[in-house]
């Protein structure tokens, strides 16, 4: 098809996705993805996210056949392409969100001496481990959790999730206290690939502290018609 000729091909390291794909409904405790032809499909079952799809690969003919045979709102398409391109091929029944990022780190290289991060004045951090999921927290002095993340650990590689500051404890540094204490933990179990999909804001951050752009990542949603977009 002609549309196929003029746009640019995009690929990711399927390994990677599959790590992230894996880690990702891990630390969410989602169905275990289901391998298709193409990419990986993953019933989330939320209310505003009842499914997705993950293609390492972009291929107009795949995103178009898939996109359009799809009816049901909140389901997801995520493609490691640009925006733009993903966009002219979608149905007009999709909206794409803001652009995210895949990222990876050597986990051994991050590594940090045993005494742990430095915290400012006032909080502490708590680390724990469910299952295959490691879980950090940094509390303020109230008791408060501050800032938090969790990292699904999966044979050598680690997929970092929901690293979250509260807006009231930003400009502390509490973000790269949760990934290196997460980090050290992985390390330990003897994790040595980390992988995570960032958005813009968090780029920054995990930039700063080692991690780099594998792929980037565009995320389109079909929407019921009675919500607005």
């Amino acid at each position: 098809m002609q549309l196929a000729k003029r746009l640019p091909a995009h690929r990711a390291d399927p390994r990677l996705v599959e790590a992230c794909v894996m880690g990702w409904t891990l630390s969410r405790k989602t169905a275990a993805p289901m391998a298709l032809p193409f990419g990986f499909q993953v019933d989330v079952g939320l209310p505003q996210e009842r499914a997705r799809y993950v293609l390492p690969e972009f291929r107009p003919e795949v995103v178009t056949d898939l996109a359009s045979g799809i009816r049901t709102p909140w389901t997801f398409i995520k493609v490691c392409a640009e925006p733009r391109t993903v966009a002219e091929v979608l149905p007009q029944t999709w909206t794409v969100q803001a652009p995210m990022f895949m990222m990876t780190a050597a986990l051994a290289h991050n590594e940090r001496s045993q005494d742990g991060p430095v915290l400012p004045d006032g909080y502490t951090a708590l680390v724990f481990k469910e299952g295959r999921t490691i879980r950090a927290q940094v509390k303020d002095a109230a008791g408060d959790i501050a800032a938090s993340g969790q990292c699904a650990l999966d044979g050598e590689s680690s997929t970092f999730d929901q690293i979250i500051t509260l807006e009231s404890h930003r400009r502390r540094g509490l973000g790269s206290t949760i990934m290196k204490l997460l980090t050290s933990e992985a390390v330990a179990r003897g994790n040595k690939q980390g992988v995570l999909v960032a958005t813009a804001d968090g780029l920054g951050l995990y930039s700063a502290i080692g991690w780099a752009v594998h792929s980037p990542v565009t995320s389109a949603v079909i929407v019921a018609a009675e919500d607005p977009r």
